[in-house]
């Protein structure tokens, strides 16, 4: 794979811009996620080589973001429920290891997660005789005869 620049995709003076919480004192760990991060995103996502610094840079924050993230002030929490009587509180965290993942929306922007159609031919038999109005006599890249599934014409009319 190429070399990506500039690596890691973002300093941690731009991650504290898009996280006007940035936990005190956490620099130094910021250093090595953002690295992380940025390794993560090239193994799972081949496309992001190809994708602009800008957008590199807003993702490997938003995920170090996720991943730092603590529950102090709600942040990081999946659900939270209290209650009155007899006194119940319940917090779920929704990253509890601090894993790296990309959401749907960044892979979309990184340029993976795209699917295509594509189709495989299973029964191609090129010893058969195609009719003459056979699509394949015309440009197609398929047969409408039937020959390339029977070794003969079995639509289209019969014989040629």
């Amino acid at each position: 794979m190429a070399e990506v620049t500039p690596f890691p995709f973002a300093t941690v003076d731009e991650l504290k811009q898009r996280w006007p919480d940035f936990p005190l004192g956490a620099e130094e760990a910021a250093t090595v996620a953002l690295e992380d991060a940025s390794q993560f995103i090239l193994d799972v996502c081949s496309g992001a080589a190809n994708a602009s610094p800008s957008t590199r840079r807003r993702v490997v924050c938003a995920v170090v973001r996720r991943s730092m993230g603590t529950p102090d002030g709600g942040e990081g929490m999946e659900s939270m429920t209290q209650g009155a009587g007899p006194f119940q509180q319940t917090w779920k965290v929704s990253n509890p290891d601090g894993n790296y993942y990309l959401n749907k929306q960044e892979k979309i922007a990184l340029g993976c997660g795209k699917s295509k159609a594509f189709g495989v031919q299973i029964a191609f038999r090129p010893d058969g005789i195609h009719l003459p109005w056979c699509s394949l006599n015309f440009g197609a890249t398929y047969c409408s005869c039937g020959t390339d599934i029977a070794g003969e014409p079995i639509y289209e009319g019969g014989t040629p």
